[in-house]
């Protein structure tokens, strides 16, 4: 199995529960892996299409990472329907909140069916 992976895409949006969050916007950052199965031709998967559905996901308005994950999840077993397994990371960096926080994260990562 191969395995395709695109980390540290950082990207700034107007996304957050926070009214001044959507003033403001936050720094998130998303990592992608995507597992293809071994085949002939051997698998190939375009870093450019998984850069533009995260940028493409992120570019519709949301509060939550959660449904930020899932949609860039769901957009990516569209757009490689050999996978096997896909992982999404979001993190949000510097999240609003009292005390020094770095990041933080939700990751979805299944099989898919």
């Amino acid at each position: 199995m191969l395995t395709v992976s695109l980390h540290g895409i950082k990207i700034h949006a107007p996304i957050g529960l926070y009214p001044q969050e959507h003033i403001l916007g936050n720094i998130f950052e998303t990592d992608v892996d995507i597992w293809l199965p071994d085949a002939q031709p051997w698998p190939y998967a375009d870093y450019t299409i998984i850069h533009s559905t995260v940028t493409s996901v992120f570019n519709q308005p949301g509060q939550l990472l959660e449904s930020f994950v899932l949609n860039i999840y769901n957009a990516l077993k569209v757009q490689f329907p050999l996978s096997e397994k896909i992982r999404v990371a979001v993190r949000k960096l510097n999240p609003p909140m009292s005390g020094q926080v770095a990041w933080a994260q939700v990751c979805y990562e299944t099989p898919v069916q």
